[in-house]
């Protein structure tokens, strides 16, 4: 990995041609099924189509600006996809992180277009899903918004690495042990990724204590929080 290397998507014409075919027809089926929930939702929840816009721009930004590791010389992103999936929900999410990945190869040759499929997986249905998933988990639990969006991002954000690092290694292992290739890949990603990944874990947990504190009805129209009493956060106001 060298100095100063974005490590965040996979670039244009690393993927063989089968690989890139069978990523973009897998990522496809995510992205309709995100297409049928969001017009379900839209017609149960009048926001829904303003919040995907606006959602979609913030995770198009935060994955496109290059934030520097200083430990490493090396730059990544934050991939906004586990606070976006547990607002909107993971197949949204899909729907969301193919249009902010096709926007990024088309105007700023950031990822590419015969690996957008790839992307897609790893960001919007690795990323999403997980955090999601985990987002889910810890509020069964009662871990409160705070924590629970915390493990959300900083781990949905580590499996987007996890996805890459796969999808290289099966590209590019040839004759080496794929167990040994893959490992050798997200070892490099970790060092830039980690501290990056505690960041959105804090943003994502930041986030949602926020908008329960000042606009809980967002979430409780969303589905993340009950329409019945919350508990009180850490700062004893607004939804747990």
């Amino acid at each position: 990995m060298e100095k100063g290397e974005d490590v965040m998507h996979i670039a244009e014409g690393l993927l063989p041609a089968p690989y890139a075919i069978a990523y973009s027809v897998g990522a496809a089926i995510f992205v309709g099924a995100g297409a049928k929930s969001l017009a379900r939702k839209s017609r149960e929840i009048p926001m829904m189509k303003q919040l995907t816009g606006v959602m979609t721009a913030g995770v198009f930004l935060v994955s496109l600006l290059p934030i520097p590791v200083p430990i490493t010389g090396t730059c990544s992103h934050p991939g906004g996809t586990p606070l976006a999936a547990i607002l909107l929900g993971p197949w949204v999410n899909a729907l969301v992180s193919m249009v902010a990945l096709l926007f990024q190869a088309l105007f700023f040759a950031h990822g590419g277009l015969t690996t957008l499929g790839a992307n897609t997986l790893t960001m919007g249905v690795f990323g999403g899903f997980v955090g999601w998933l985990l987002f889910k988990g810890m509020r069964m639990l009662k871990m409160s918004l705070f924590w629970s969006g915390l493990v959300a991002g900083l781990i949905g954000d580590i499996s987007i690495y996890l996805g890459t690092s796969a999808q290289l290694a099966l590209a590019i292992h040839g004759n080496h042990p794929l167990s040994e290739v893959f490992l050798a890949i997200f070892g490099a990603f970790l060092p830039t990724q980690a501290p990056l990944a505690v960041l959105e874990g804090l943003f994502t947990g930041i986030a949602l204590k926020y908008i329960a504190d000042h606009r809980p009805d967002i979430l409780i129209q969303l589905r993340v929080l009950g329409e019945g009493p919350q508990p009180k956060t850490e700062s004893g106001e607004g939804a747990k």
